[in-house]
């Protein structure tokens, strides 16, 4: 299981998480949002991580070079992004930013069009996503097929592992994203 703890904001938060098996790191540079961190901080806690911890900037609705821009001035490995960012914004974004993935809400035509975005991975979550809601995990049947999944939204160590078995039992890679 490849789990990803979002909204670091302090490198005894990004070690702790790491500690306890996190294997992604989500630094998030969403405008009004309360765990924004600064680029400089991110870039500071990013450089003192293990290596084979992922880190990911979260964005939503940026224009492409300001993703690329951010990412490759933190030496973050990835983006996720959580707008109404076009599929040829993040196929943009894809060509300059080694792993990206593609927030969509469960039952949206985004995700039934998942594939058109060309992402490393569409993380599933509900209708607003980052909020931490847990959505139908019904919603995800007769999804897109051949795109890995990211599971996000209102998981918990009580349903975490339900949700987990109900997006496995229909045959697609998934994966666990946490709030911080």
């Amino acid at each position: 299981m490849f789990v990803k703890i979002c909204g670091i904001t302090n490198e005894e938060d990004a070690l702790l998480s790491i500690a306890v098996g996190a294997d992604a790191l989500g630094f998030n540079f969403v405008n009004g949002s309360k765990r924004k961190i600064a680029t400089q901080r991110a870039a500071e806690i990013a450089r003192r991580l293990p290596p084979d911890v992922l880190t990911v900037g979260i964005f939503q609705n940026d224009l492409p070079e300001r993703v690329i821009s951010v990412v490759n001035e933190t030496g973050l490995m990835a983006a996720q992004l959580h707008g109404v960012e076009t599929a040829e914004n993040v196929k943009r974004i894809k060509q300059e930013v080694r792993t990206v993935f593609k927030a969509v809400s469960a039952g949206s035509q985004a995700f039934y069009n998942a594939e058109d975005f060309g992402a490393d991975a569409i993380l599933v979550d509900s209708e607003t996503p980052g909020e931490g809601e847990v959505f139908d995990w019904q919603m995800a049947e007769n999804g897109p097929t051949g795109v890995s999944l990211i599971l996000a939204g209102g998981l918990t160590p009580q349903n975490v592992s339900q949700g987990i078995r109900k997006v496995r039992t229909l045959g697609r890679r998934c994966c666990v994203r946490s709030g911080a």
